[in-house]
């Protein structure tokens, strides 16, 4: 018997705590983009909420399920090649990106951001190194890095930085933050 989409992705198959405590400032029927989505678990909930959702990643080996969702939008993009954001131009009222980082599309990330929508964000920073993967300085931010990101741009709501064991123990940068109307 083919295992289920829980089963085959178990430990990633349920939404970060974070996205789940900012998901309802996300405003009422706009679209989603789940960027660097992994196996989707986060725009899943946001279709669940009944959200359209953009899922963009550069293996979309995990999203087959979706493909006859009239409200889910797969890309397949690599977003480190040094091609164009493959979204430029696009906004949406959401989107979220965890366990994420690739500094010269950080902009792209925010101007991607509606008038009245949020940036949910959530990944590894300086000092994780002591906990693993991922433990180069180009995948970890800086104490303060996503909040100097956003100044003058979007209105911070929450940011967290510090150690942290759910899922795993790290350190953790995360921030909730809406592009003013």
């Amino acid at each position: 018997m083919e295992p289920n989409f829980v089963e085959k992705h178990a430990g990633f198959a349920a939404p970060s705590a974070w996205v789940e405590r900012w998901a309802d400032r996300v405003p009422e029927g706009s679209e989603v983009l789940d960027l660097a989505c992994g196996n989707g678990r986060h725009g899943r909930l946001f279709l669940e909420r009944g959200h359209a959702c953009v899922f963009l990643d550069k293996n979309i080996s995990a999203l087959p399920d979706l493909a006859s969702n009239a409200h889910a939008e797969v890309i397949e993009a690599d977003l480190e090649d040094g091609s164009a954001f493959p979204l430029a131009g696009r906004v949406f009222g959401g989107v979220v990106v965890t366990c994420y980082l690739h500094r010269p599309i950080l902009q792209d990330i925010i101007d991607a951001v509606a008038p009245g929508g949020v940036l949910i964000y959530e990944t590894f920073a300086k000092g994780n190194e002591v906990y693993g993967h991922p433990a180069r300085e180009a995948y970890l931010l800086e104490d303060g890095e996503l909040l100097s990101a956003v100044e003058g741009q979007l209105t911070v709501r929450a940011y967290e930085h510090g150690y942290d064991d759910i899922p795993k123990p790290g350190i953790r940068q995360r921030l909730c933050a809406v592009r003013p109307d």
